[in-house]
């Protein structure tokens, strides 16, 4: 069989692809080396942009709603502990948990009509991706693989990134958010970003530039930079393991080619501290879907 769209990557943004080809008409299949929610770092707010393309994707309705909570704004911390706020003029943010947002995406996935494997890509080619299941042939390849894009570097659309590098690292603490506001707290070389994810529980993300912390980087290193949100989170329960990412900045010549489209991650990254992944992920794949022919089988697509 050869597929009008495969979708290499069964994150938020390969996800959201999926449902807008499937209800496009076009045959979709979605693959991802990992089974089960992949629970990786992330700081999981959606600004209003982003929260307005999840809601045209029908899924909020099945998000839990102790796994998410609104937030009107961002507030900038200082380390003297002097603020500044401002809030959305209209609309409101959402944070969600990252492995509920993923359930409820894919579920929608499935019932557009888009296929799910669980696959690794092995190799990429004009029309065909090596998998662990063997070959898989499609008229347009979406690579949606991430922030490091095995598809990217494949397809040679990757470019060298020079200059200092910045990784994240995010925990999820079960207490009451003490805002509705998304917090940003400053120190030298790093920042801490306090996200509520539900009406007990925050999710703490840290960046960090790689040669301002001298000692090797941990969650609790990094903590102690910060005593105000240390004393906050101290003696809460941690709900989750530590998890990773980065480099965070990643650059590419294009982001299509004959045949392919980089979406999500994948199709560049700036830094984290936009708080615009989600919103790009989700937008991204919409605007992928808008620009395609209704007819995949036009001669070289790109």
């Amino acid at each position: 069989m050869i597929w009008d769209v495969a979708i290499c990557g069964g994150g938020p943004a390969g996800l959201a692809a999926a449902i807008h080809c499937a209800r496009a008409g076009f045959s979709t299949v979605v693959l991802e080396r990992a089974p089960g929610a992949p629970d990786k770092a992330c700081g999981e707010g959606l600004m209003p942009r982003g929260l307005e393309a999840l809601e045209r994707l029908s899924v909020l309705s099945e998000v839990p709603p102790d796994q998410c909570a609104p937030f009107r704004g961002i507030r900038y911390v200082q380390e003297d502990g002097g603020a500044v706020e401002g809030r959305f003029p209209r609309g409101s943010g959402l944070g969600v948990r990252r492995i509920a947002l993923w359930r409820a995406v894919q579920q929608r996935a499935r019932e557009a009509g888009a296929e799910m494997r669980n696959a690794g890509v092995r190799g990429l080619a004009a029309g065909r991706l090596d998998t662990d299941a063997g070959p898989i042939e499609a008229r347009l390849i979406v690579a949606a693989d991430g922030l490091n894009s095995a598809l990217r570097r494949a397809a040679g659309l990757e470019v060298p990134v020079r200059g200092p590098r910045r990784f994240g690292v995010r925990r999820h603490f079960r207490l009451p958010p003490w805002s509705d506001l998304v917090e940003v707290h400053w120190s030298a070389g790093a920042e801490a970003y306090v996200t509520p994810v539900g009406p007990r529980c925050v999710n703490l993300a840290f960046l960090w530039q790689e040669d301002a912390v001298p000692e090797k980087a941990s969650f609790e290193s990094l903590l102690d930079r910060f005593p105000a949100l240390s004393d906050r989170v101290r003696g809460a329960t941690v709900e989750s393991e530590s998890r990773g990412a980065g480099p965070l900045s990643q650059r590419v010549k294009a982001r299509t080619a004959v045949g392919l489209a980089l979406i999500g991650d994948a199709a560049g990254y700036v830094d984290a501290i936009t708080g615009q992944g989600l919103s790009l992920a989700f937008t991204s794949a919409e605007l992928l879907v808008r620009a395609l022919p209704r007819d995949l089988r036009e001669p070289a697509l790109s």
